[in-house]
This record gives C-alpha cells, sequence and structure tokens, in this order.
C-alpha cells in the first residue's frame, strides 16, 4: 500500500465514522427502522397488511394520530406538554354538531367557530402556564377535566343525550364533507383525506423547526430557557403559539372524525392524548424537550396505527396494544438517551 492509499483510508475511516454519528444522531432514526421492522413483519406474518386495502385501512387509522403526535412533538420540543389534546378533538366536533343540528347555524360558520374557540383554549393553557409559572402537565390536566365534563353535561343538557347523530341531513353538509371526509378507491383500498392532512401536517411543521425563525425559537426555548430569555427570544409568543397549534391540531382531528363518521360522542378523544406523547416520544423527542422532529412523530403514529391494524389482522387479542405501547415507550426512552449521550461525545 502506498502512501497516498493510506492517506486515502485513514481520511475516509473518521468521514465515516462522522456520517455514522450524524446519521444515528438524527432524532427519527429509530423510528423510521423501527417502522420498517413492524412493516416486515406484519407482511411476512399476514397475507392482507401488504396490500392496498390493507394499507388504507393502516393508514386512515395513523393519520389522525400523525396529525395530532406532530403538534405535541413541536409542543414538546418546546419543553411543555398538553394533556387537554386528546378531549380537544371530541370538543371540537360536538361545537359543530349541537350548533348546526340544535340551533341551525350555518355549517360553515359553526366550523370556524370551533376553531376560534378551540385556539381562544389553547391561547388560555399557554398564558396560565407561563404566568403563574405551574408546569403544563398540571395546567392542561385541569382543562383535560373542564372540557370532559363540557362535552358530557353540556351535550346531554341541551341534546337530551351524550352524542351528536344526523350530520347529513345538515344543510351545506355535502359541500364540507370532502374536505374532511373524503375518500377514494384505489385497487380496492379506501384511502381518505386525513392521510393526506397527515402528510401536510408533517411538511409545514417539518419546515417551521427547521428553516424558519420560529423553529430556532421553539428548540432554544425547550432546550435553554434562560438563555432564550437572555438572547431576546419571545418566549411568551412561542410557548402560547405552540399551545395554539396543538388546540388547532385537535380541532382538524375532529373535523375529520365528526365529517367522516357524521356523528360524535362526548368522549371522542378521550384517553388518546397518551397515545400522541408515546408516538412523539418514539419518534425521538425528549420528554425533557429542546430535541425532536415533526418527522419522527409522523412515523411513531405509522408504528402505532401498523402495530394497532396489525394485531387485528394477525386476529391476536386486541389487548395486547397497550403491552406493546408500554415496551414501546420505554425502548425509545432508553434508545433516545443513548442516542443523545453518543451525539453528545462525537461533540
Amino acid at each position: 500500500m502506498t502512501t497516498t492509499d493510506i492517506e486515502v483510508v485513514a481520511t475516509r475511516r473518521p468521514l465515516n465514522r462522522g456520517m455514522i454519528r450524524r446519521l444515528l444522531s438524527r432524532p427519527e432514526i429509530g423510528a423510521l427502522v423501527a417502522a420498517l421492522a413492524v412493516m416486515i413483519f406484519f407482511s411476512v406474518y399476514t397475507t392482507t397488511f401488504f396490500t392496498l386495502p390493507g394499507a388504507g385501512v393502516w393508514l386512515e387509522s395513523a393519520s389522525t394520530f400523525g396529525i395530532m403526535a406532530v403538534a405535541v412533538a413541536m409542543l414538546m420540543i418546546g419543553g411543555e406538554f398538553d394533556l387537554s389534546a386528546g378531549v380537544m378533538t371530541g370538543f371540537t366536533a360536538l361545537i359543530v354538531g349541537v350548533l348546526t343540528t340544535h340551533y341551525g347555524l350555518n355549517i360553515w360558520i359553526a366550523v370556524v367557530i370551533a376553531l376560534a374557540v378551540a385556539l381562544a383554549v389553547g391561547a388560555l393553557n399557554g398564558y396560565l402556564v407561563m404566568r403563574t409559572g405551574l408546569p403544563s402537565f398540571i395546567v392542561t390536566l385541569g382543562t383535560f377535566f373542564v372540557l370532559a365534563g363540557i362535552d358530557l353535561a353540556v351535550t346531554k343538557l341541551i341534546t337530551g343525550q351524550v352524542a351528536i347523530e344526523g350530520m347529513t341531513s345538515v344543510p351545506l353538509y355535502d359541500s364540507i364533507q370532502p374536505l374532511f371526509g373524503s375518500s377514494i378507491q384505489i385497487g380496492g383500498g379506501t384511502f381518505y383525506v386525513s392521510v393526506l392532512w397527515w402528510f401536510l401536517v408533517t411538511a409545514v411543521a417539518t419546515w417551521v423547526l427547521l428553516r424558519t425563525r420560529a423553529g430556532n425559537w421553539v428548540f432554544a426555548v425547550g432546550g435553554a430557557l434562560n438563555s432564550s430569555r437572555q438572547v431576546g427570544v419571545p418566549i411568551m409568543k412561542t410557548k402560547v403559539g405552540l399551545f395554539m397549534t396543538t388546540a388547532g391540531a385537535g380541532w382538524l382531528v375532529g373535523m375529520i372524525s365528526l365529517f367522516r363518521t357524521s356523528t360524535v360522542q362526548a368522549n371522542t378523544g378521550v384517553g388518546q392524548e397518551f397515545i400522541y406523547i408515546i408516538c412523539a416520544v418514539v419518534g425521538g423527542c425528549l420528554l425533557t424537550g429542546g430535541f425532536g422532529s415533526a418527522v419522527g412523530a409522523a412515523l411513531g403514529a405509522l408504528i402505532y396505527g401498523m402495530v394497532f391494524q396489525g394485531i387485528t389482522f394477525a386476529q391476536w387479542d386486541t389487548n395486547w396494544l397497550r403491552t406493546f405501547l408500554g415496551a414501546m415507550l420505554l425502548l425509545a426512552v432508553l434508545l433516545n438517551h443513548w442516542v443523545r449521550i453518543r451525539a453528545g461525545g462525537s461533540r
């Protein structure tokens, strides 16, 4: 081997190690590997999973979780949690249902009102967290119970039941339904517009986090709050905006659920807030904030959707899903911790 060859090898090896370290430090790489493993496993184990009909089912299942997981991931990167994210989906859908079926309000106006209310609740959550200094876990837990109580008590008070049905008879329903609940048939599979919403939300969130000043603020307030304050980052505006983003995503998922099924239950979304957090953590978000990605959260939701439907296709007991979620969360936390240590060591 000549001197030149030795020099080439010597320079190539550090480069390769550096590329591997950079790859491992990406927050979504673990979720990508896990998603591929889950897809391969159920494709081999079942005959319907990796067909167009099968893909339509698990993509639809993953899409609504993915929309919320991306918004929750952005909030977690900013160092906060929102336990009212799940109940917000049912809350906004019930607003539209009550205003249109019992008060005769134009359905487009009702949808806009529901969005405005959701954003107001999100802004209130953010304002209370910032002004009081209380943990967002506690503040939004209170909001969760308030909204859950309103969903049950107020809906029953107005309608006499805890569900809204008959949305298809509302005037102009057909004009708005395709925006949130339409579907197309491809090769025998049904693919809903919610999948497109999921991709769009993920793309926009990724662009914001990686290409805008606001994205830099999100990482800054989640990773180094005091330093962010010292350099003039608008902390109040950033965190309130993140809570409003989560609430807005809840509104979007609520509209998708309402216009896909034309009905909504008072308990819609209750308990799903922890699934959103799990998807975000599996996607690489740290519970301490300052690290994560929208793509990773979307992949975490994809894993959940594939496992949920894969268990059904395999005809297993669906109660095993919670066991899988717990194991997936624990492994994701350990993997993220290891990656952060490796990334820190490489620097």
